[in-house]
């Protein structure tokens, strides 16, 4: 009989609800990326579908990241925060049924009886009791406690996208944080080559200037030079040493000393033309767009909630059981017992907290919308940008390549000119130090380009799969 009224109970929770209708606001994006090109969107997958074992082929940005993935402390914290809501979300839910418990009790109680002939007689009265029953369960008759549930599930569900879009965010500043290393150790190699040419120079001219073939001037031109190399190669190891320290604090733990040897900026593989789809498309795949509409969702919720509030409250309390007034026969047909408590909970005046409650939470979800469309706009900013450094960092680097053979002509141009006398040494100093300064910003745009690559592929939701078969 219990059991059969606890399941009609439950199934009242089905009632009506007060929630308004979800409804996503339109797109403020344009329908397309500039820059788009269809023709790579329709022949490869969708860039969040491309795993970054994948995307980065390099086997020690490999074993940085999955060290990352398993002892990042933000990357930790986000996964604890989800199971936190998780948890609250649990909580909640657990409203929308009875809560049974198991009750045992025993009192004893003296009275005093005045008599009719002044006498007083004492009288100690034992009652004893087992319950089993639930205690104040709210009948949803207008989805009060379901909206609070579905809004609990959605903050569940955003908490989720959020630590998705933790391990996108990890990832890339991983592969760009292990980029600008390698950056930093090709241009001290660099350095330190140039600093030894150099060095090699200033010895020419100190024989030179022996043999009276040249002047006081163009030693210290040289001594000069190389004073400079040094302490452009002190700057490179110490922005080695920096970018190692960032590299590691993103990992969260010691890097090994067994990692497997890195490849050079050239060598990278990675793919830098990625497919960009529509815009469209970011909403299936960006978690931090998928978690702003949960959140609204939530927050739509919450106005169903705070509806609901206006209304009366059924609320129940039952129990099952025995109670005797001596324990050792406690249980039996005899000393059965029941009770049903249904209470109505009316709101009559409350000061304006009904009003407040609601108005609040329509001014949350109309926060939620706001921060619904920046985030869409954000994420369509950054494809776009990503899209325009593709198309552009390929040309400047070519053109740079240029400046390097014409900067190399000239240096050996200018190193035969001088030594046969015809060239002043100023001209050779000029031309070698244009010649390293062009080399190091070929170096620069090499980074910049797999940068811009790892972000593209970041703002497009790269990073949740591992690895994936396809290649371009």
């Amino acid at each position: 009989m219990m059991r059969v009224f606890i399941f009609c109970l439950t199934g009242l929770l089905s009632a009506c609800s007060l929630t308004p209708e979800m409804t996503k606001p339109a797109l403020p994006v344009p329908a397309t990326f500039p820059r788009h090109d269809n023709a790579l969107g329709t022949m490869s997958p969708p860039t969040a579908e491309l795993g970054w074992r994948t995307m980065f082929s390099d086997e020690r940005l490999q074993t940085i990241i999955g060290l990352a993935l398993a002892n990042n402390r933000d990357l930790r914290m986000a996964l604890l925060n989800v199971e936190a809501v998780q948890a609250q979300y649990g909580i909640q839910r657990s409203a929308q049924t009875p809560h049974l418990d198991l009750t045992m009790s025993s009192s004893r109680q003296r009275t005093r009886t005045s008599n009719d002939d002044g006498t007083q007689t004492f009288e100690t009265q034992q009652q004893n009791n087992l319950n089993i029953g639930f205690s104040a369960f709210e009948i949803d008759l207008f989805g009060r406690v379901r909206s609070l549930s579905d809004a609990a599930f959605a903050r569940y569900l955003a908490s989720d996208y959020g630590r998705k879009a933790a391990q996108i965010a990890l990832i890339s500043a991983i592969a760009d944080a292990y980029f600008s290393q390698r950056l930093a150790a090709e241009q001290l190699s660099l350095t330190e080559k140039t600093l030894t040419d150099w060095q090699q120079s200033l010895k020419l001219t100190q024989t030179l200037r022996m043999g009276n073939q040249t002047s006081a001037i163009d030693i210290a031109q040289a001594e000069s030079q190389v004073a400079s190399a040094q302490a452009n190669r002190a700057a490179k190891i110490r922005a080695l040493s920096q970018a190692r320290n960032s590299l590691q604090l993103l990992v969260g733990s010691r890097l090994p000393d067994d990692l497997p040897a890195p490849r050079a900026l050239t060598d990278q593989g990675i793919m830098t033309r990625l497919p960009a789809g529509l815009p469209s498309d970011l909403l299936r795949y960006r978690p931090d767009i998928l978690q702003a509409e949960q959140n609204l969702i939530a927050a739509n919720e919450d106005i169903g909630a705070a509806r609901a509030a206006y209304f009366p409250r059924l609320s129940l309390t039952s129990a099952i059981g025995y109670a005797s007034s001596d324990i050792q026969h406690l249980v039996g047909s005899g000393y059965s017992a029941w009770s049903l408590s249904p209470q109505i909970e009316l709101p009559i005046f409350q000061g304006g907290k009904l009003d407040a409650t609601l108005q609040l939470a329509k001014v949350r979800r109309a926060s939620a919308i706001a921060q619904y469309e920046k985030t869409i706009q954000t994420a369509f900013k950054e494809v776009a940008d990503g899209l325009s450094g593709r198309e552009t960092y390929q040309q400047q680097i070519a053109a740079q390549m240029d400046v390097i053979a014409a900067e190399q002509r000239r240096t050996q141009l200018s190193k035969l000119r001088y030594q046969a006398g015809v060239e002043r040494h100023l001209t050779l100093l000029d031309a070698q130090r244009q010649l390293y300064a062009a080399k190091q910003t070929w170096l620069e745009l090499k980074q910049q380009e797999l940068s811009n690559a790892v972000f593209l592929y970041k703002a497009l939701g790269g990073g949740l799969v591992e690895s994936s078969e396809t290649r371009e």
